[in-house]
């Protein structure tokens, strides 16, 4: 069944009952494929009929369909003709794991990120109308993602206009589940027909004559909805609302979705779904199974970044009560559970609003806390102008543990860390340190910790190859160290990319330079090897555009010292998908790299 659907036409000519079976086999593919693929396991079970659903009753691409995030998109995948190559999923050269438009017009537009749906969908709602076509609008959207206040702007935006958008919120919260039965359904299938809509408005247009009755009217069936719906707060913002309704019942979904498609005012359905929906352990634990790596990946014994940041905030919170930790949901990813489980009063998870918690942690420490802010690099763009504007600009003292910095690998060029150094190096009132190990890494937020300045650690994804790194060390301020001793060439080699500089700076008999600070930069050590060496080479997993090498060019052209240099780093360009290895190889971020930029 599967290896026939070439595009969603295919399956409009299934009755339900091979529509379900449909369901359960895309289920047993995905469970399996997921398992060889890696990916995001839980949030695609759970929305399976879902999206069987919208491609039975709408049409895509004429119609638009906008998913949130992305990560949740393994079934349109499927049903817009991309099973054969499901086995590429995540791989270099195959398959994004997210909606991209280059990949399919089904595609309608791409994300990576949270909480953009329904500004996308909005536009092309707006954008049909000026082009006078009659194509729907649809995003769907989670529960978690409506926590991001880009999704506010939009719904607001949506309720003040007459785009014709669907809006579907998928929600998997289980503690509303209760909002699931056959009256819910019942009354969305009737309220959702166009008997309920033409009663409904030919009845209040009248009783708009007796301004008396149509106040009581309106008040009456608002407060009867509100009985049974918790509708309030769409309707207020100017958007129909309709459900909850079962998400894992198809006969339900496709007539709800079939009487919404007639519509074309600003509206939304409510679903219920439940993450990891026919796997049981998913179920039972959908935030372990959120994510899962390849089955084959070796796991290693060794700490990620993330486990030592999460270590250090424990160890630290331990003797300061004045230590305060934020993050915008993404504890687990972050390394915090343990932290969040110790100092529950000294832990913020404000939801996915970058912006709030980067402005929140100004307003904490203007009140003589030390707020850390654990953010991963991509995500901490979305907080740039709040960077600038409420905590550099004020010179605050706040930390910014900066996750996932550099190539991430599978999740591509949406989750790639490959600007931070570039858009923070301008910024003034901010030091920037980059970790090349566990060890460091803890040294240097213990400097952070008793440094009252704006400081941002970044760190990649990944494992450290030292078990031991506790310790109540701390790092000198603007200081490189020298790791390897040699003539001609020197390599300044931030973060982790120290490890490949001293694999090659052994072959060349070169001085290797753990630069540790992008700022402020070691320029006096710079400017000592620039004029005892031939060669500078400078390497870094960051956009070589404005990064550090960058910073390293600046200093020579202000001394007017003309060393050569050459600069290692990400070229300009998005970053490819594909294994962390593999993508460092292919932009000569490794060993054989650095040996050729020494020949020429």
């Amino acid at each position: 069944m599967l290896n026939s659907i070439t595009s969603p036409t295919d399956i409009k000519q299934l009755n339900i009952v091979q529509l379900q079976s449909l369901a359960e086999k895309i289920r047993t593919f995905l469970i399996e494929n997921i398992q060889r693929t890696g990916g995001h396991l839980a949030p695609n079970l759970g929305i399976i009929e879902m999206t069987i659903a919208i491609h039975y009753i709408f049409d895509t691409p004429y119609d638009s369909l906008v998913f949130d995030v992305g990560h949740q998109a393994y079934t349109h995948k499927i049903l817009t003709g991309r099973f054969d190559k499901m086995h590429t999923l995540r791989q270099k050269g195959g398959l994004s794991g997210f909606t991209k438009h280059s990949e399919s017009e089904h595609d309608s537009f791409g994300a990576g990120h949270s909480s953009t749906s329904i500004s996308a969908a909005l536009g092309i709602a707006i954008g049909n109308s000026i082009n006078n076509s009659k194509g729907k609008s649809i995003a769907v959207i989670g529960d978690g993602a409506l926590t991001g206040g880009m999704s506010f702007e939009a719904l607001n935006h949506a309720g003040d206009s007459d785009a014709d958008l669907l809006i579907i919120l998928n929600d998997n919260d289980m503690s509303i589940s209760k909002n699931v039965g056959a009256m819910n359904k019942y009354l969305t299938r009737l309220i959702s027909g166009k008997v309920y809509s033409t009663m409904k408005s030919k009845s209040l247009g009248f009783l708009e004559k007796i301004p008396q009755i149509y106040k009581f009217a309106k008040r009456s069936e608002e407060h009867l909805k509100g009985m049974v719906l918790p509708s309030t707060l769409f309707e207020e913002l100017g958007l129909d609302y309709f459900g909850p309704i079962d998400g894992h019942d198809l006969p339900t979904l496709i007539q709800t979705l079939q009487n919404l498609k007639k519509q074309t005012k600003p509206r939304l359905l409510h679903i219920i779904t439940k993450k990891g929906y026919g796997l049981e352990i998913a179920e039972n634990d959908p935030c372990k199974f959120h994510g899962v790596t390849p089955a084959s990946s070796n796991a290693s014994s060794f700490p990620s970044y993330s486990t030592v940041f999460g270590t250090w905030l424990n160890n630290t919170a331990l003797n300061h009560k004045n230590l305060v930790a934020i993050t915008p949901a993404m504890c687990a990813g972050s390394g915090m559970s343990e932290f969040e489980k110790n100092y529950p009063k000294q832990y913020f998870d404000v939801g996915i609003a970058e912006q709030h918690a980067i402005t929140f942690a100004g307003g904490l420490a203007t009140q003589g806390l030390k707020p850390i802010v654990a953010i991963y690099s991509t995500f901490l763009q979305r907080g740039y102008d709040q960077l600038i504007h409420d905590i550099a600009l004020q010179n605050l003292n706040v930390i910014f543990a900066i996750d996932r910095a550099g190539l991430v690998g599978a999740d591509g060029a949406t989750h790639a860390g490959s600007f931070d150094l570039s858009f923070l190096r301008c910024i003034p009132n901010l030091i920037i340190m980059t970790p090349s190990n566990a060890m460091q890494m803890y040294q240097m937020f213990n400097t952070a910790f008793k440094t009252n300045r704006t400081i941002c650690i970044r760190y990649p994804r990944g494992v450290s190859n030292i078990q031991d790194y506790v310790t109540d060390k701390q790092i000198s301020l603007g200081k490189a160290k020298i790791i390897l001793k040699g003539s001609d060439v020197a390599i300044l080699a931030f973060g982790t990319t120290v490890e490949s500089a001293l694999s090659a700076g052994k072959k060349l008999n070169a001085t290797v330079v753990d630069m540790r600070f992008v700022k402020p930069l070691d320029k006096d050590l710079i400017t000592e090897l620039a004029n005892s060496h031939i060669k500078l080479i400078s390497i870094e997993d960051n956009a070589t555009m404005g990064g550090a090498g960058s910073a390293i060019s600046e200093l020579l052209h202000q001394k007017n010292i003309s060393t050569s240099l050459s600069i290692l780093g990400l070229p300009d360009k998005f970053s490819e998908q594909g294994e962390q290895q593999e993508l460092y190889d292919l932009y000569g971020l490794n060993e054989a790299g650095i040996l050729n930029a020494a020949r020429t």
